[in-house]
């Protein structure tokens, strides 16, 4: 990890990743982001989740993951209605019939 110079402000960071979700700290605040909510920050590699960008002042981005939310988002998440239905990590079935024509 890439230390900051004397004096520099940390916009962004992932402060814990527990069972149930991530704390980030971010422009001063916190928030936690539950896999409930958030279920593709689930079984994603440490170093994936703690690479996090903000964008423009108020855009979060997850380069590895392909993720972005807007910080309004989190601060007001009413206005937003929709939620993610994935349930399981990305996995595509073709790679599990790729593996059983290989063993044949």
């Amino acid at each position: 990890m890439k230390s900051f110079k004397r004096g520099e402000t940390i916009l962004v960071s992932v402060e814990n990743i527990t069972p149930f979700g991530i704390w980030l700290f971010v422009k001063g605040r916190e928030y936690f982001l539950a896999y409930k909510d958030y279920p593709y920050f689930r079984d994603q590699t440490l170093k994936s989740i703690q690479t996090v960008q903000l964008l423009h002042g108020y855009h979060l981005y997850w380069p590895e993951l392909d993720v972005d939310l807007e910080i309004d988002n989190l601060e007001n998440s009413e206005k937003y209605p929709l939620k993610s239905r994935i349930t399981k990590p990305h996995l595509s079935q073709s790679s599990g019939s790729a593996r059983k024509r290989a063993s044949r």
